[in-house]
C-alpha cells in the first residue's frame, strides 16, 4: 500500500540520533524558516544510545566534546553511561520541539533525484505496520550512522551448536539476562569489551575477557578536574574552554601517538603496569601488535577494568578460539574455559548510509564509484549530505561542524537562487579508501563504501582544527556546481 500524496519538506533528515537530532537543532536555530521532518527507523529517538543495553555502557569520549556545542554538558561525569547520554539527547530535542518533528518506524530505502524538478522522491517502509510511505523534498541529508543497527559482527566460530549455555551479542542485549553468580567469558578486547568486564564482574562468579590479541586499554579519571573547578563559571564561559581544551589535548595525544608511537607505547604500558598487581603479564595481554592509534584507544574510566582483574573478579585470557564444547570454550592452547554465558563483544558491522539506495535521474548510484567531497557529500549526488564522526575524537564534533556547513550551503543557494548543488568529480585527485583506520569492523567492509581523495576538499580528514576552518568559515564553492534546473513542465513547454 502506498500513500496517495508525498509529503514534502525543505530537508529531510534520515536518522533521529545524536546526529539527527544535532542537524534538526542546527537547522531550527540558523533557519527558522526551514521546514524538516526525522524518519526513524527504530520505534524511539537516540540511535546508537538507544539501541545499546548492555551492562555498563557508556561513551568512550568525554561528554564536553560528545555533546553538542550548542547545548553544555553539565553532568559531573565527564565519560558519561548510556542512559545519561540518551536522556541529554532527548531533552535536546524536547526542548527544541524537534521531538514533533520525528516519525518513528519510518526506515528509508530508497531516494530518487529529479534534476528537472530539483528534489528527492524518498521511499520509506513502516517498520510497524509494512506500509509503504513516500516524502519529497529538496535537500537530503543523512544521520543514521555507517553500521548496521539490526545486527553485530560475531565470527563463524566452531561448534557454536554444542554450546549448552547462553550466547548473546551486546548489540541484542536481552532485558532478562541476570549473570548474578555464574561464569561469563567476553570475547574480544575492544571498547565493548572493556566496557561490559568490569560491569559483568560486580554481580557474576567470574568473568573472563577471551581475545585473540591485545588492544591499548587507557585508564582516565570519569570527572575531569578542570571541568569541576570551571563549573563555578557561566556555562557560555566554561563550556568553549573545557571543549576547547579536551579537543587540544586529544588532538596532542593523537598527534604524538602517530609522530612518537614508541614512546607512546612506553608511556600507555607504564600506566598499565600502575593498575595491575606486582608480577602481572602486561606484556602478554595488554602489549598490541599495532602502534597507537592504528585502531581507536579503548578508556577505561578509574581504571575498572584494571580494578576488576586486581580484585580476583575478572581476567584476561589471549589465546584463539578452536572450538565451542558444551561447558564452554576450548582454546588453540589446549586451554577449557567453562562458560554459562558467552558475550561475543566481536564488532560491527558498517553499512554505508543505512542500506539507503541513491538514484539520480534513474540511475541507481553506485557508492563505491563515488568520492567524498569535505567527508559529507558525494560526488555527482545533488542536494544530499551525510554525518560522519571522527576515528581519533568524539563523533559530534564533525557531526556539528556537518549540519553547520549545511546551513551556509541552504543559505548561500537561497541568497543566489539556486536550487541544486553537487561536487563534481576532479579527474587528477587519486583514489584511497574512504577510512585510513585499520579497526576490523573498517577493513571488512571499507570496499563498500566510497572512496576519498589524495587531496582537499576531497580528504576524508580526521583534524577538527582542519575541517574548523574549511567547514566554518571556508569556501562554498571549491569543487561544487551550483545550478538552478529549468522546471519539467517549462520544458516541455519549450520543446514544443
Amino acid at each position: 500500500m502506498t500513500a496517495p500524496a508525498a509529503d514534502h519538506v525543505d530537508v529531510l533528515i534520515v536518522g533521529a540520533g545524536l546526529s539527527g537530532v544535532g542537524a534538526a537543532h542546527h537547522l531550527t536555530t540558523s533557519r527558522p524558516g526551514t521546514t524538516f521532518t526525522l524518519l526513524e527507523a527504530r520505534g524511539a529517538m537516540g540511535g546508537t544510545w538507544d539501541l545499546f543495553r548492555y551492562p555498563g555502557v557508556r561513551s568512550d569520549s568525554d561528554m564536553h566534546t560528545l555533546g553538542y556545542r550548542f547545548r553544555p554538558w553539565t553532568e559531573a561525569k565527564a565519560i558519561a553511561d548510556g542512559p545519561a547520554i540518551l536522556q541529554y539527547v532527548q531533552e535536546t530535542a524536547r526542548e527544541a520541539g524537534i521531538d514533533r518533528k520525528v516519525r518513528y518506524h519510518h526506515k528509508v530505502v530508497r531516494a530518487d533525484w529529479s534534476s528537472s524538478d530539483a528534489r528527492w522522491t524518498v521511499t520509506a517502509e513502516r517498520t510497524d505496520t509494512g506500509e509503504t510511505v513516500v516524502f519529497t523534498c529538496s535537500f537530503l541529508f543523512c544521520a543514521s550512522g555507517y553500521y548496521r543497527y539490526d545486527q553485530g559482527f560475531t565470527p563463524d566460530f566452531a561448534g557454536v551448536q554444542d554450546y549448552a549455555g547462553t550466547l548473546v551479542h551486546p548489540q541484542l542485549w536481552p532485558e532478562d539476562l541476570d549473570v548474578t553468580g555464574k561464569k561469563v567469558v567476553v570475547i574480544g578486547s575492544g571498547a565493548t569489551a572493556v566496557t561490559l568486564v568490569p560491569a559483568l564482574a560486580k554481580d557474576a562468579a567470574h568473568v573472563t575477557m577471551l581475545q585473540r590479541s591485545p588492544s591499548y586499554v587507557l585508564p582516565v579519571p570519569d570527572v575531569d578536574p578542570i571541568a569541576d573547578a570551571l563549573r563555578r563559571l557561566p556555562d557560555a564561559v566554561a563550556y568553549p574552554v573545557i571543549r576547547w581544551k579536551n579537543v587540544a589535548m586529544s588532538a596532542l595525544t593523537y598527534k604524538l601517538s602517530r609522530k612518537y608511537p614508541a614512546k607512546m607505547r612506553s608511556f600507555i604500558r607504564w600506566a598499565t603496569v600502575k593498575q595491575l598487581p606486582e608480577g602481572y603479564e602486561v606484556d602478554t595481554h595488554f602489549k598490541p601488535v599495532y602502534q597507537p592509534w592504528d585502531q581507536r584507544m579503548c578508556m577505561v574510566p578509574n581504571g575498572d577494568l584494571f580494578a576488576a582483574i586486581s580484585r580476583g573478579d575478572a581476567s584476561v585470557v589471549t589465546d584463539h578460539v578452536e572450538t565451542f564444547t558444551e561447558q564452554g570454550l576450548r582454546l588453540r592452547s589446549g586451554q577449557e574455559l567453562e562458560a554459562d554465558v558467552v558475550v561475543t563483544a566481536t564488532g560491527l558491522n558498517l553499512l554505508a548510509f543505512g542500506g539507503l539506495q541513491l538514484a539520480v535521474d534513474g540511475e541507481d548510484v553506485d557508492i563505491r564509484t563515488t568520492m567524498a567531497y569535505k567527508s559529507l557529500m558525494l560526488t555527482g549526488v545533488p542536494n544530499f549530505a551525510y554525518a560522519l564522526g571522527y576515528t581519533n575524537a568524539s563523533w559530534t564534533l564533525k557531526a556539528d561542524l556537518t549540519s553547520e556547513y549545511v546551513c551556509r550551503l541552504l543559505a548561500h543557494m537561497e541568497a543566489t537562487g539556486t536550487t541544486t548543488v553537487v561536487p563534481e568529480r576532479d579527474p587528477s585527485v587519486q583514489e584511497e579508501p574512504f577510512l585510513d583506520f585499520q579497526a576490523g569492523y573498517v577493513v571488512r567492509a571499507i570496499e563498500d563504501f566510497p572512496k576519498q581523495g589524495s587531496a582537499a576538499p576531497w580528504k576524508v580528514t580526521m583534524n577538527y582544527v582542519k575541517d574548523l576552518r574549511m567547514l566554518r568559515h571556508g569556501s562554498l564553492v571549491d569543487g561544487v556546481r551550483f545550478s538552478r534546473p529549468t522546471p519539467a513542465e517549462q520544458r516541455t513547454s519549450v520543446s514544443a
